[in-house]
């Protein structure tokens, strides 16, 4: 429900503007609101959970996420839809690495792999999915069901939340780091919102690096704070576990490059190629599909390999794809350009699923509840500065040819460009040890199996 509607209210957004006469360009607000509640909240979830007990927190989440989806599909203003966004980021914030937590403090490691696949498909279908969905419902219905129809959802996952998730909560939990969790808020506030700036022309440019600059300062200020407050909202030094490490940063470069992707693929194909909404999006649902077929065959795929082999070789593979895209023109045959996307699908989510599964391989059962929250804080910093990165890209070419239509050779700096961040993240990838996550993936009880199976030695006389 939260991947979804993050995505599907970019179709929404002329409907919107036409329905409260407003600026296109000024309803981008009802997007950067949302992402800056989920900035600002984000880094407190974890600590939430283990205060109020995992499940009140994650059904709360999805109650005030549904009450925030109500208040927008009757605003009558954009005032009111920002507020109501706001509301439904707060509500998002909790949603997301709480629901993760759960499953990683109720699944044992040895069928992590497998739950992390699943639990990754709907950061793999949101993207895709909201395209399509946004503009079926846009064209055949009305803007306001694109928020009505979370209602029914969280109904279903509020009753399978009580019915089947046990309350988990921390014995003992430390008091909130106040000072961190508003030097955080002020601090990824200021680069996401600023990310998201870039490249879009709606703020001054001088407002824009006002807004990096500052979050930046906030930020610096909260790692200075780290290291001296005693229990911080987001332990730092989580970074110096290798494996949580190595999924952070590298998968932070990996999600630069396949965060652009929902924003790049969409634009090349409704303003180049002329495709409706609906179209486009039918099309890059493919990468969804690709993206499902892969669920089953991950567990035996990394077990087979290991960690470090499939997030390097998957990574090349994943980032050679990204930037083959920058091949695509209007008179590419369509069944290539589904073709291409769902073996892209195929080996994205791959990746993601190693890299979630990675993450918290290594992490002591005490620590998972600031570990989500940082991984959560990660990867909605990248995924922004992703975006950010390939509307720039767009821009600087469209001012380099003195022009204001975009055409396909504009998409193909920003392909190659974050193809090549993503390509950046296996050199991390080739630090790990060959032995990571072993416990995890099952190559470890795989190994131990092989040797108890081998024949033993005969005595010397």
């Amino acid at each position: 429900m939260e991947m979804l509607d993050s995505t599907v209210i970019s179709t929404a957004l002329p409907a919107i503007a036409h329905s409260m006469r407003e600026d296109p360009i000024r309803l981008n607000l009802a997007i950067t609101s949302y992402l800056l509640s989920l900035a600002v909240f984000i880094p407190v979830s974890g600590w939430m959970a283990d205060r109020f007990g995992s499940r009140t927190v994650f059904r709360s989440a999805i109650a005030v996420f549904t009450v925030g989806s109500i208040f927008c599909g009757i605003s009558e203003s954009l005032p009111q839809l920002v507020a109501a966004r706001m509301l439904q980021g707060f509500g998002g914030a909790m949603m997301v690495p709480v629901g993760r937590l759960i499953v990683l403090k109720t699944v044992p490691k040895s069928q992590l792999v497998q739950a992390m696949s699943y639990l990754t498909v709907p950061a793999v279908l949101g993207p895709v999915v909201g395209p399509p969905v946004g503009g079926f419902i846009v064209t055949y219905y009305s803007w306001r069901w694109i928020f009505f129809i979370n209602v029914p959802i969280s109904l279903i996952g509020i009753t399978l939340v009580s019915l089947y998730i046990a309350e988990i909560r921390e014995e003992e939990v430390p008091p909130l780091d106040l000072r961190g969790f508003v030097l955080t808020g002020f601090g990824l506030a200021g680069l996401v919102f600023g990310f998201e700036m870039v490249g879009r022309g709606i703020l001054p440019a001088s407002l824009v690096m006002c807004l990096l600059a500052g979050g930046g300062l906030c930020t610096g200020a909260y790692v200075m704070h780290a290291r001296q407050a005693r229990f911080p909202i987001i332990d730092l030094a989580l970074l110096k576990i290798p494996t949580f490490n190595s999924a952070t940063v590298g998968g932070g470069l990996f999600r630069m490059g396949i965060g652009a992707l929902p924003f790049l693929m969409p634009m090349l194909l409704q303003l180049v190629f002329g495709l409706t909404p609906f179209a486009s999006g039918l099309i890059t649902f493919t990468g969804a599909a690709g993206a499902l077929i892969m669920k089953p065959t991950a567990p035996p795929i990394i077990r087979r390999f290991g960690f470090r082999n499939v997030l390097v070789g998957n990574g090349v593979i994943s980032s050679f794809i990204l930037m083959s895209y920058a091949l695509f023109r209007p008179s590419t045959p369509h069944s290539i350009i589904i073709a291409t996307l769902l073996v892209g699908g195929f080996f994205r989510s791959l990746q993601f699923t190693a890299l979630g599964t990675l993450a918290y391989a290594d992490i002591p059962a005490p620590l998972m509840s600031n570990a989500s929250s940082l991984a959560s804080m990660a990867q909605q910093l990248f995924l922004s500065l992703g975006v950010a990165t390939a509307a720039l890209l767009l821009h600087v070419s469209l001012h380099g040819r003195s022009v204001t239509t975009l055409s396909s050779r504009d998409f193909g700096l920003p392909f190659v460009i974050t193809g090549v961040l993503a390509l950046g993240s296996s050199l991390i990838y080739l630090w790990l040890d060959p032995h990571a996550g072993e416990e995890v993936s099952g190559r470890r009880a795989r190994a131990e199996i092989s040797a108890a199976m081998q024949p033993a030695l005969p005595e010397a006389d």
